[in-house]
């Protein structure tokens, strides 16, 4: 128990207990201490390889990890991502002290965290993920070769180059000249972290590089003074400098600027997202992660210090050694920064083979082959490929551009391009012909367009299903043109809309592309929604086809146009037996589609269909009776579902009553006319299988209570309740008793609303709401 004392109030913050204040500042320690450590240990030889690579003072790259660690820890948005000097930086940084010398160098480290920040406090955190990650892939692969073929020279015991042409070319040179003790530490330390993943997970709780770090140097020691060895002046304090203005070429420095914020910005946002990937606790806060990464780099370049990125290999480790918290990465810059000041005598044993074998590893991980692949799968592969070469040969800068630019060239190529083709029906000779324009057609569609437009057959009779998202305006003119050129030769055209977009709309107002694809058009919405401009039939046109099956066979044709080929690979395997799930008795009412509202297809509904969705009175009626048998005893279906709707004209018919009333309700449940027309003793002895439904309707039944309230007529209350009473009748006969109660059988009822076209559940005693987020104005009285 706490003492009292303990419990007292902050006099400074009266209300404000201390107890939570010490909590946030300890928890989570039992974990985040540890992995600090862990991190730690990789971070100081990465650090000290980078600054290496990039030319750098060595310290330079520690004054950076410990920044990385102190301040983008603290401040960042990602709490479990770890920062510092990145691999992926080298190139850039190399360039720049090449340029303008190391002081200008930093200061432009503080102008790119100045730009960060603004990129921060603008809330664009999210748009840089934008970058497509195909170009991402291809940079860090580029930057990957760049180091590979830099390091391998100085691994030689040679100088390396600044171009990567030049280190290919002097790549034989270096071989002939080589220097046995670089080349060998340098081996040693590939080796160790090419076999270290196959040691025993004991010893893999030591850092792989930490540890090839350490051996080599040691192997190193007996050598001779001939091995070159990483040197420094002074201690980390001495290496503290103040950034220096640049003296003109501000052109440069602002693209540097640029390029350092640019990649810095997009390496740690897309190392957030994959770090947001690997655990379940709080998301990445993309804006303040931004800002973090500009405050870490600004304070770096003001202390002398490499630029500071997040980086997924530090930050994996992290997770890997446990962390919870942001507390971890802070102090993993703690254990760097008092290492540099303590321990800086140690870093000048490591020889500079050992530092270019660590980093020809880290340049080989990042040329992944997984990428390449995944590049060339979804037809990505030229976008890396230029992205890559560019990198390697030209600079950073430009191969990014560059990838970009073919990136969203690509993505228009792909998005814009209509797929335009036309083909003859029946035969040519038949004169009949089909175009069919798909997908989003614009004016970068014209060639196409023109061309296929330009084989149909002058007299042709064309039907042109446009089938689009969107259409402008030249696309319009050009169809307009070309069919107004037909008709005037002697053929016909009808032109079929079937899209979100229209030819109507493209020429009364600005385009748009549609919200969603018209899926219901031709498939499912009614034959006048779609049939108001179809083009006739080969045999209507002959005069074979009667008016009255004219929407039928048009239906038909187009499934045989637009459906049959989709479904085929579907319904080959059920040619020769159906295996239904479910036997589903529901109205002859025109409007409820079963497979519709169901979303089933071919094989998964076995459905009886009656007037009312009856199942019979005192015993089955014979049919629902047969189906019944046939569904249990030789399909096996496993549920029952009777499905009622609104606006039931037998519920109409069954709540008139007797008199006149009833004669005109049973004429329009049988779809006839009240007037001029014969009672139809059938319908109103069908009826008689509703009468039970209609006494319990008057009695109360719950169901019909629950309809009320929900705000439903009376002839839907009806309904439902008849949905019910059907329900009730199955449970209690024979054939399903024993099966229903035994749990291999489930006996389920629908009530499909016309008017809202949404499904609602019925059961014996109540209703449900099948959809998760019912409407209120859905529910109100009609």
């Amino acid at each position: 128990m706490p003492s009292p004392a303990a419990m007292d109030p902050d006099p400074i913050h009266p209300g404000r207990s201390r107890i939570p204040v010490l909590a946030r500042l300890t928890a989570g320690l039992r974990w985040d201490l540890p992995a600090s450590l862990v991190v730690f240990l990789v971070a100081v030889p990465l650090s000290l390889g980078i600054a290496a690579a990039s030319g750098a003072p060595v310290m330079a790259g520690l004054i950076a990890a410990a920044v990385g660690g102190i301040v983008a820890g603290s401040l960042g948005g990602a709490p479990l991502q770890v920062s510092g000097p990145a691999a992926g930086l080298t190139v850039i940084v190399a360039g720049l002290i090449e340029q303008f010398g190391w002081p200008v160098t930093c200061a432009i480290t503080v102008a790119a965290g100045v730009l960060q920040v603004l990129l921060g406090m603008a809330r664009v955190g999210r748009v840089a993920l934008a970058i497509a990650p195909v170009v991402v892939h291809a940079m860090l692969a580029g930057i990957g070769i760049i180091i590979v073929l830099q390091q391998l020279h100085v691994m030689l015991g040679a100088e390396a180059g600044e171009a990567a042409l030049h280190n290919i070319l002097a790549l034989p040179d270096s071989l002939a000249a080589v220097d046995p003790q670089a080349a060998f530490l340098g081996a040693v330390v590939i080796a160790l972290l090419a076999g270290w993943k196959y040691m025993p997970a004991a010893i893999r709780r030591v850092p792989g590089p930490l540890v090839a770090v350490v051996a080599a140097t040691l192997l190193s020691l007996p050598f001779n003074s001939d091995v070159d060895r990483i040197t420094f002046d002074g201690s980390l304090l001495d290496a503290l400098s103040l950034p220096h203005l640049p003296q003109g070429e501000w052109t440069a420095i602002a693209v540097g600027v640029v390029t350092i914020a640019l990649v810095a910005s997009v390496e740690s946002l897309l190392s957030a997202v994959a770090v947001d990937k690997m655990h379940h606790g709080e998301r990445t806060d993309f804006n303040r992660e931004l800002l973090g990464q500009g405050a870490a780099n600004v304070t770096s370049g003001m202390l002398g210090g490499l630029p500071v990125t997040g980086v997924i290999v530090r930050s994996a480790t992290n997770l890997e050694a446990g962390a919870r918290t942001r507390k971890s990465a802070i102090l993993h810059g703690i254990w760097v920064l008092v290492f540099s000041l303590l321990l800086a005598g140690v870093i000048q044993l490591v020889p500079e083979a050992v530092l270019a074998g660590l980093l020809i590893m880290i340049g080989i991980r990042l040329v992944k082959v997984a990428d390449f692949q995944t590049a060339r799968v979804t037809g990505d592969l030229a976008v890396y490929a230029a992205t890559l070469l560019t990198v390697v040969f030209v600079n950073l800068l430009a191969g990014v551009l560059i990838g970009l630019a073919l990136a969203v060239l690509l993505v228009l190529w792909r998005v814009v391009r209509a797929s335009i083709h036309a083909e003859p029906l029946g035969g040519a000779a038949e004169g009949r012909w089909r175009v069919v324009i798909d997908g989003s057609c614009t004016f970068l569609s014209l060639p196409r367009l023109s061309k296929v437009l330009a084989s149909v057959p002058p007299a042709a009779h064309v039907t042109v299903e446009l089938d689009v998202d969107y259409l402008d305006h030249p696309v319009h003119d050009t169809l307009e043109a070309w069919r107004v050129r037909h008709v005037n030769n002697g053929g016909s055209v009808e032109i079929e809309e079937t899209g979100t977009a229209t030819l109507h709309a493209a020429l009364a107002g600005t385009p748009a592309r549609g919200s969603s694809r018209s899926a219901l058009r031709g498939g499912f919405a009614p034959w006048r929604s779609w049939q108001r401009n179809s083009a006739p039939l080969a045999a209507e046109a002959a005069g074979h086809v009667p008016a009255p099956v004219r929407s039928v066979l048009s239906g038909v044709d187009s499934y045989h146009r637009r459906h049959a080929h989709l479904l085929r690979p579907h319904v080959q395997e059920l040619s020769t037996f159906q295996d239904p799930d479910t036997l589903f008795i529901t109205c002859a009412d025109s409007r409820l589609v079963p497979n519709l509202i169901t979303s089933s297809g071919p094989g998964d509904l076995f459905t009886v269909r009656n007037v009312g969705n009856v199942v019979g009175s005192d015993r089955l009626e014979p049919s629902v009776e047969a189906s019944l048998k046939f569904a249990l005893d030789e399909l096996s279906v496993t549920s029952v579902v009777v499905c009622g709707h609104s606006s039931c004209g037998a519920m109409t018919a069954l709540l008139a009553g007797p008199g006149a009333n009833q004669k005109a309700a049973n004429q329009k449940a049988a779809g006839q006319s009240p007037e001029g027309q014969e009672e139809r003793c059938p319908v109103e002895s069908w009826l008689e299988h509703g009468r039970p439904s209609l006494e319990s309707f008057h009695a109360g039944h719950p169901v019909r209570i629950a309809a009320e309230q929900a705000g439903y007529g009376a002839v839907d209350q009806l309904a439902m309740v008849n949905v019910a009473v059907q329900l009730e009748r199955l449970q209690r006969h024979a054939s399903l008793q024993d099966a229903v109660r035994s749990g291999d059988v489930h006996v389920t009822g629908l009530f499909y609303d016309i008017a809202t076209a949404r499904v609602l559940q019925i059961t014996p005693t109540g209703v449900s709401h099948l959809d998760p987020l019912p409407r209120a104005e859905e529910l109100s009285p009609a």
